[in-house]
């Protein structure tokens, strides 16, 4: 069983243009739809296409248009009722695939609401092979949360990943060893946030081979006590690093439709992965696989397993 953790859930609203963006002019949108969706939430969902077992923990108002997507699309959750309705996040598509977010902050949780959220997440690590903790937090959560939550969950015994940015990325990384989870999955720009550096130039490095900057970043963050670091770089792949090895995965080109979710996507195929018999180089391809096809389907779709086994990938032990 794979849990996930999605504190700060949405409802995505996704729509196409049929021509770039012009600021302050009018224009039409179109293939407009609405999903369940937050990071755990999308996981989920990718899980449960492919047969693994998965449980979403959310907060959610009661009879949330949220909790009936996710019941909808036959997705396992366990809710944490609280006084608000998720939020909405807008995302807006150019024809080139340019994909351009507008993100509500969500409602603040009160202190009871919390404490429901937090004794949810550790009912449900119980048994579980994987607990994965992913998002932004609403306004008001400690920046520290997710690092006090990888403290809390570790008894368990279940493995833990986590998949954040900014302050709370940050709070995680300064609580290491401590609080290290056992799986993280940054982008470079995420990266580069907690290990120093330029995100867009160590993109565009690798893009040409040079893994450098993200190996380094990356093994850092091994000597810091976190098992596993798959780090994502859009059309250049991905990175997984081990105490090990490391390797590097890149599919075969894509019409990029839109880039939401796609993160999401490839973290799904590497617990898909790692929960079954492949080795490290062949979870990175099944991430990478499941990314790759995201990216080429409209809006805030996750695919499923059929399409992200059409996709081809390499993958080169560096």
């Amino acid at each position: 069983m794979i849990v996930t953790v999605t504190p700060n859930p949405s409802l995505d609203r996704s729509a196409g243009l049929s021509v770039p963006i012009v600021r302050g002019q009018v224009h039409r949108l179109a293939g407009i739809t609405t999903v369940a969706a937050g990071k755990g939430v999308n996981i989920s969902r990718a899980l449960r296409s492919a047969g693994v077992p998965t449980l979403a923990v959310v907060p959610a108002s009661e009879h949330d248009q949220l909790l009936k997507g996710m019941a909808a699309s036959g997705i396992a959750h366990r809710e944490v009722l609280v006084g608000h309705p998720v939020r909405t996040n807008l995302t807006i598509t150019e024809p080139d695939g340019t994909t351009t977010k507008f993100n509500e902050p969500g409602a603040e949780l009160d202190a009871a609401e919390r404490e429901a959220l937090e004794a949810a997440v550790l009912e449900a690590a119980a048994g579980a092979d994987w607990v994965v903790m992913t998002g932004s937090l609403p306004p008001g959560m400690p920046a520290d949360w997710y690092a006090r939550m990888v403290r809390a969950v570790r008894p368990s015994g279940a493995r833990i990943a986590v998949d954040t940015s900014d302050a709370p990325l940050a709070a995680l990384a300064d609580a290491l060893p401590g609080a290290a989870p056992d799986l993280v999955k940054p982008n470079s720009t995420e990266l580069a946030q907690i290990c120093g550096g330029d995100g867009d130039a160590m993109e565009e490095a690798a893009s040409h081979g040079d893994f450098g900057a993200v190996l380094a970043g990356a093994r850092g963050l091994i000597a810091r006590g976190i098992e596993r670091v798959m780090v994502t770089l859009g059309g250049a792949g991905a990175l997984l690093v081990t105490a090990g090895g490391a390797w590097h995965a890149v599919g075969a080109p894509v019409e990029v439709r839109s880039t939401v979710g796609a993160g999401d996507s490839s973290l799904a195929g590497l617990l898909i992965g790692l929960t079954g018999a492949d080795g490290e180089d062949e979870a990175l391809a099944r991430a990478v696989a499941w990314g790759s096809a995201a990216a080429g389907l409209p809006g805030s779709t996750i695919p499923d397993p059929e399409l992200a086994s059409q996709v081809r990938v390499g993958v080169t032990a560096i």
